[in-house]
């Protein structure tokens, strides 16, 4: 990512003023650190839409990053008073668009331009509050539960921003489905990971079902040895996974053509995902499957690919100019986007 690229965009999108756009610019470079996948897919927006991705993902990765700091001394009663301080900040900041935070700031003003409801953000915040006591699911119906506030609202944000063909309301699901299917697909990459933070989010009900259970996970990621039940269970979440993707599918071709380049590239590329876990022999408590850079290439070259036609059917019809197509700032992705974190972005102590 250059600051220029990012100014650029900011230009686009009319947004002006020295604070505000600082606010930008700093959730750009969180979203460039830390969701890379995610970031490469926003290069193929518009360059007027990016700034409220940036935003967008900036204020998830902001109150993420306070559920899961590795400081030893931020307990979980320090880490609920700062929630509860972002969640004040925030509703403060959309009633006024107003605030001295950066990510809140320029969260704000993106909800206010994009008429984002603002329910979307409470209910994200209370599944990120989830976090701090709650370490597993008995059922996968709980865990959806969770994720409509961790993942489907985010889909949900997002579309405003993407802007449909049809109305909102018939992509609505679509979009929710897709979010929930980036975060399913983490918590399979992830298992290992959420292990050694004590959470577990396959579901208990699908582990008993081949045989496993929380302790044979642990036992596995303790001894760095497989075993064929939690193959099975990672292969049955494998399954439920791609058909939420599947659900998910049909609202690309529902949204605003000038969108659909980034959202198939994201999909493309997450569900990659799966398919590396699955040559990687489901390993994923043992260690993190990767997708070849090559592939991550590819997937890329074919977005360029998508925004050229896109771009000369706009001319055509005359509606929104697209980005020319050309090297993406974001370099190649290599983890991918989720609220939940990987790396700690250091906190302050007022933070914690």
């Amino acid at each position: 990512m250059t600051s220029r690229s990012v100014e650029r965009a900011l230009d686009h999108a009319g947004i002006t003023g020295a604070q505000l756009r600082d606010a930008y610019l700093y959730c750009a470079r969180l979203h460039a650190r830390h969701g890379r996948t995610y970031f490469l897919a926003t290069r193929l927006l518009p360059p007027a839409r990016r700034p409220a991705v940036h935003a967008l993902y900036g204020f998830a990765r902001w109150a993420d990053d306070i559920v899961d700091s590795l400081d030893p001394a931020a307990t979980a009663h320090r880490r609920a008073a700062a929630l509860t301080r972002l969640e004040q900040r925030l509703r403060a900041g959309l009633r006024t668009r107003r605030s001295s935070e950066p990510v809140v700031r320029a969260v704000t003003d993106t909800a206010a331009r994009y008429r984002i409801d603002h329910g979307h953000f409470t209910d994200f915040l209370t599944s990120m509050r989830a976090d701090l006591t709650v370490t597993d699911y008995p059922t996968y119906r709980d865990l959806r539960a969770y994720m409509h506030g961790s993942a489907a609202v985010i889909g949900l944000q997002m579309l405003p921003v993407l802007g449909t063909v049809t109305p909102r309301a018939q992509a609505a699901p679509h979009a929710a489905a897709l979010g929930v299917a980036f975060q399913l697909t983490n918590f399979l990459r992830d298992v290992g990971e959420d292990l050694d933070r004590g959470r577990v989010y396959l579901p208990r009900d699908l582990l008993a079902a081949h045989g496993a259970d929380r302790a044979l996970l642990e036992w596995s990621r303790r001894t760095g040895r497989s075993d064929a039940r939690i193959t099975a269970a990672v292969r049955a979440a494998e399954d439920l996974t791609r058909a939420v993707y599947r659900e998910a599918e049909p609202g690309i071709e529902m949204l605003d053509p000038v969108s659909r380049p980034c959202v198939r590239t994201a999909f493309t590329l997450y569900r990659g995902i799966l398919d590396a876990i699955a040559d990687d022999g489901y390993a994923v408590v043992q260690r993190r499957a990767v997708v070849a850079r090559h592939r991550r290439a590819a997937v890329a070259a074919d977005g360029l690919l998508r925004i050229a036609g896109a771009r000369l059917r706009a001319r055509r019809t005359g509606s929104e100019p697209l980005p020319e197509p050309g090297p993406l700032d974001g370099g190649p992705a290599g983890a991918a986007c989720s609220t939940r974190r990987r790396g700690p972005v250091p906190l302050s102590e007022e933070e914690l």
